[in-house]
């Protein structure tokens, strides 16, 4: 029997609406749980006590814009750990990168060591079976961020229940003993530490001393908000991978030549032998942690007070002389554009760098900056835009054999030369009212001018300036011959396609 189209149609929408009403498990009989206190029982754990009695109220931190360096820190953070590991992250795929961690938070957890798990549930497709293993081991709890209820069926969810699944924890931190933290823009998976054929330009903070404990409070207001679901209650029905299993993924990883000389060069970086050690170089400033409040997941309403950006806006406020945006998904729609507009003609240098359409893993998040550039080059803001193969890339990727398509996704904001932002906010609209984020507000001119360089010394070798030609076009600058009068390094496909996507009305969405 063929239905008329109007019963088709609610029969449909009945289908999609019990879909997304299959309903969320009930979180009565979830256990809040919190950090525990700072443990000293390691070298590390006693080193970094003594450093920060000596600093008070300060927090030293250390720089890791290197991706190997920052897959070996969290190497070297788990094996060292005694008491704790709270790790909070958007994605954790279930290759080279994630495996080989699964299997250090595993050890661990084997140790006797207390891990708590966060994940966003966006990314965790095809790893039910691992994230299973996981949950059912000693020590080890986890939790999964406004998660899907349909484990198989996630595109029907989404459609379903649009609103609450739009709205996702990008929040990046990584704990061990309450004593070090790591905060920044990395994900844990191969790309963002520089395994494969595609690098991200990223960077983290390792921070010990004041600012750490409220890392790890921010960590327990996640893991005990209403988003957070225990993983048993979802993937109950799961087989879990063995263990055995699990071993030999991580044997043969272990055994292959790439990834024994990416472990040979993550795990002798100065960076990991001086925290190994114990005799990790920190500079100490004064550091504060700015996150959105978990509460914004599920509100139906726009609420300043539970967002970061208002508080880098009141931040911004102070700016008297410079403002520079690295930020690789750039979207500053109307409001965000009239802000750089007026701090350009107050006379403040403005530089964004960001991706350019071929270095971009997000083709639709490019559209919603590039209408914005003719405006933004009008005022006098400078633009630099990451070529695909930027060389610092290409270099990296020459020492551990492998390829070098580029990407940038650090975010980071400098304000005068001395105030710095690194997180997880991108200057988007996703960000700023949609998905959770986190990242540290430090005052410090040493780091900042470290950062701002990387600006300073974008353009030719890592990135394209955009300018406006006299007939008002825009134009990308290499360096060397004539200028491109179209997106460097892409076909008509992808720039018609952008095009089309930057009249539609989905700015709010990117």
């Amino acid at each position: 029997m063929t239905l008329p189209p109007r019963a088709a149609g609610l029969a449909i929408a009945g289908v999609l609406w019990l879909a997304g009403c299959a309903g969320l498990p009930l979180l009565h009989d979830r256990a809040a749980s919190h950090a525990l206190p700072p443990s000293t029982e390691s070298t590390l754990g006693r080193n970094v006590a003594t450093m920060a009695a000596q600093h008070p109220g300060r927090t030293g931190v250390v720089t890791v814009d290197d991706g190997r360096a920052a897959f070996g820190v969290r190497v070297a953070l788990a094996r060292t750990a005694r008491r704790s590991i709270d790790i909070q992250t958007f994605i954790w795929h279930g290759d080279a990168a994630g495996t080989l961690l699964f299997d250090e938070v595993l050890q661990a957890a084997a140790r006797g060591v207390r891990v708590r798990l966060l994940l966003d549930d966006l990314n965790t497709g095809g790893i039910d079976a691992t994230l299973a293993l996981l949950a059912s081991q000693p020590n080890i709890e986890l939790r999964l961020y406004n998660p899907f209820v349909n484990r198989s069926s996630r595109t029907l969810d989404l459609i379903a229940d649009f609103r609450r699944l739009n709205r996702r924890m990008h929040n990046k931190s990584f704990t061990v003993d309450g004593m070090v933290a790591v905060v920044g823009g990395r994900n844990i998976a191969d790309e963002y530490f520089e395994i494969g054929d595609t690098g991200f330009v990223d960077l983290d903070m390792v921070a010990v001393g004041h600012v750490v404990k409220a890392v790890s409070a921010e960590f327990d207001l996640y893991w005990n908000s209403a988003s957070a679901y225990p993983a048993r209650l979802l993937i109950a029905d799961v087989p879990a991978e063995s263990r055995q299993a699990l071993d030999e993924r991580v044997r043969s990883l272990r055994a292959s030549q790439e990834a024994a000389k990416y472990t040979e060069a993550a795990l002798h970086d100065p960076v990991v032998r001086d925290l190994i050690a114990g005799t990790l170089g920190v500079q100490w400033v004064d550091a504060m942690l700015a996150h959105d409040d978990p509460a914004k997941t599920l509100s139906a309403e726009d609420r300043p007070d539970q967002q970061l950006l208002p508080q880098l806006r009141g931040w911004l406020d102070r700016a008297s002389l410079s403002f520079d945006v690295i930020s690789p998904y750039f979207v500053p729609g109307e409001a965000g554009t009239d802000t750089l507009v007026a701090l350009a003609q107050r006379g403040l240098r403005v530089r964004v760098l960001t991706n350019s359409l071929s270095a971009t893993d997000e083709k639709s998040v490019h559209a919603g900056y590039a209408k914005r550039r003719e405006a933004l080059l009008r005022a006098g803001v400078q633009l630099f835009e990451l070529k695909r193969d930027a060389d610092t890339i290409v270099q990296r990727a020459r020492d551990i054999g492998r390829g070098s398509k580029a990407g940038l996704h650090a975010k980071t904001y400098i304000l005068d030369d001395r105030l710095l932002f690194v997180g997880s906010f991108n200057l988007d609209p996703r960000s700023s009212k949609l998905n959770t984020e986190m990242g540290l507000l430090i005052d410090s001119a040493a780091i900042a001018g470290q950062l701002t360089s990387t600006i300073d010394r974008a353009f030719p070798g890592l990135a394209y300036r955009v300018t406006l030609a006299a007939d008002g076009s825009l134009r990308w600058d290499d360096g060397g011959g004539p200028a491109f009068d179209t997106e460097p390094q892409t076909g008509w496909l992808d720039r018609t396609i952008m095009r089309i996507e930057s009249w539609l009305p989905i700015e709010w969405l990117l």
